[in-house]
């Protein structure tokens, strides 16, 4: 089990019209990044924010973005979300004509470059890649919308993932970051830790919290608490 652990609120459950006050807060809070749901209604059933909204949040905080593209095709936006300020760049597999060449047009232009699988995503996709990854996103919810609930199945998925992050590493490879999106919440991230997740994504579990239980600080605190 990997002794750090990341979390990366979802904005997608933030108040939009206060997005910039919003990530100061959540920054301030503790988080280790800012993830940044990206959807197209093409490849899901949904229409969230793009490259200007990245521009727009990226001088309110000074740790990472973590853009999560849900597009299809990627390649086109890949270099205006790296303009605008992006750290992380995941996208789906299935939405890429050459996956290798977008993970290293992401990399060349000088940010950390992933995959993201889908629940009924094979972990084939992983097999030639694993020098070009920097990151692994699992969808333990199908992709779409927030406030869903966490899939059982991630963890046996999560755990062939750390082991084929391992023995990467273990063969000389460069670290892998593991990462999971989707119900993450305090009753179950404890699993999902224990099953090899590094960095976690939490949207409504942050976003809705009651002021009254320490607002965005007590959250996250409750997390990583309960991650222990």
């Amino acid at each position: 089990m990997t002794k750090t652990l990341r979390l990366a609120p979802s904005i997608l459950s933030a108040d939009f019209a206060r997005l910039g006050e919003e990530v100061r807060a959540i920054e301030a809070a503790g988080a280790d990044l800012v993830h940044f749901d990206v959807m197209d209604n093409h490849y899901v059933p949904n229409l969230t924010i793009g490259p200007l909204v990245c521009e727009a949040i990226r001088p309110h905080v000074k740790i990472g973005i973590d853009v999560h593209l849900m597009v299809e095709p990627v390649d086109s936006l890949i270099p205006l979300f790296a303009k605008a300020g992006a750290n992380i760049i995941t996208f789906h597999p299935e939405a890429s004509k050459h996956v290798d060449r977008t993970l290293s047009l992401i990399r060349e232009l000088g940010c950390k470059a992933g995959l993201v699988l889908n629940p009924a995503s094979p972990l084939d996709w992983l097999d030639h890649v694993m020098d070009k990854l920097d990151i692994i996103l699992l969808m333990s919810v199908n992709p779409g919308f927030g406030g869903q609930k966490f899939i059982p199945s991630t963890l046996g998925k999560l755990r062939a993932v750390r082991r084929r992050i391992d023995a990467h590493q273990a063969a000389g490879g460069q670290p892998i970051w593991l990462e999971v999106d989707g119900g993450v919440k305090t009753d179950n991230i404890a699993d999902i830790v224990r099953a090899g997740a590094d960095t976690c994504v939490a949207g409504s579990a942050v976003f809705s919290c009651p002021d009254a239980d320490g607002g965005y600080a007590g959250v996250m605190q409750a997390l990583r608490q309960a991650a222990k």
